[in-house]
This record gives structure tokens, sequence and C-alpha cells, in this order.
């Protein structure tokens, strides 16, 4: 019931509904949005957009920072690799030098060290010749002896009798 008069209470005022469109309230909304307009207006130029674009412009000015240093850090680090490449390569040069070094003596040395040892072996093969030489010389002159000796004991086989030395070596060739 209460709800009831409520509704009969404002149906005898002649409030039909709401304020915005009851022209009689409009002077009044006008000139409380044209205070609020205003101050806001006061407030986007005055505060928020001078914020805003300080903001802005240090971001700008710190990327801007930012990209230089980049930059100069991409120049340091590019100069930096262009240094350690030509000190690799020099270094490389350097090993390849120092190996072809090392290979010329080793073969220097190898070359030294085999001609030692093909002297030592054509000493050793000279001195071994000379004394197979004189074996061999020593040994014809004993093969004379021998063969007679031989001859003679094949005549004793045969014959029975022994031959004399003198024969024996009449009968040897020349060359034995």
């Amino acid at each position: 019931m209460a709800d009831a008069a409520a509704v009969a209470a404002a149906a005898e005022k002649g409030s039909g509904g709401l304020p915005q469109f009851d022209a009689s309230q409009w002077p009044g909304q006008i000139v409380w949005m044209l205070v609020i307009f205003g101050v806001l207006v006061f407030l986007f130029s005055k505060v928020f957009v001078p914020k805003v674009g300080g903001t802005i412009a240090e971001r700008e000015d710190k990327i801007g920072g930012d990209i230089g240093d980049a930059r100069r850090l991409r120049d340091e680090a590019e100069a930096q690799s262009k240094a350690a490449a030509d000190e690799l390569a020099a270094a490389r040069g350097r090993a390849h030098k120092l190996a072809l070094d090392a290979k010329t003596a080793a073969a220097a040395e190898s070359a030294a060290r085999r001609s030692e040892e093909d002297a030592k072996l054509s000493a050793s093969l000279s001195e071994a010749e000379a004394r197979i030489g004189q074996v061999k010389a020593e040994a014809m002159t004993h093969v004379r002896a021998i063969a007679a000796e031989t001859a003679g004991a094949i005549v004793e086989r045969l014959t029975g009798t022994s031959a004399a030395p003198a024969e024996v070596e009449r009968a040897l060739p020349a060359q034995a």
C-alpha cells in the first residue's frame, strides 16, 4: 500500500518521468554541463595533455638514446669481431708457418740421419765385402789342396792303391 500512495503522490505533482526530458530543467542542466565541460577542458589542456606529451617525449628521447647506444655497441662489436678475425687469421698464418718450418726441419733432420745411416751402411757393406773377399781368397788357396786330397781319395777308393801327390797335382787343371 505504501507503494500505491507514492505513485499517487507523484501523479499529483505532474512529474511524468526522467528530468532530462523535462524542458523546465534544461537551463540548469546546460549550465552544469558547460561548467563541467570547462573544467574538463582546463584539466585536459593544463594537466593531462602536458603530462602525456612529456611522457611521450621522454619515451621518444629514451628510445632514440637506446637506439643510438645499440648502434654504437653494434659498431663496437663489429670492430671487435673484425679485430678478432684478423688476429685469428694472423695466428693461423703463424701456425701454418711454424708447422711448415717444423716439417722442413724434420725433413732435413730425417735426411741427415738417413745419410748418416747410409754412410754407416755403406761402410759396413764395404767392410763385409772386404772380409768376404779375404775369406774367399783364403778359401781359394785351399781349394787346390782340397781338390788334390779328394782326387787322391777317389783314386785310392777306385783302384785300391794310393796315388802319389805329385801325380795328383799334375792331373789337376791349372785353374783349380
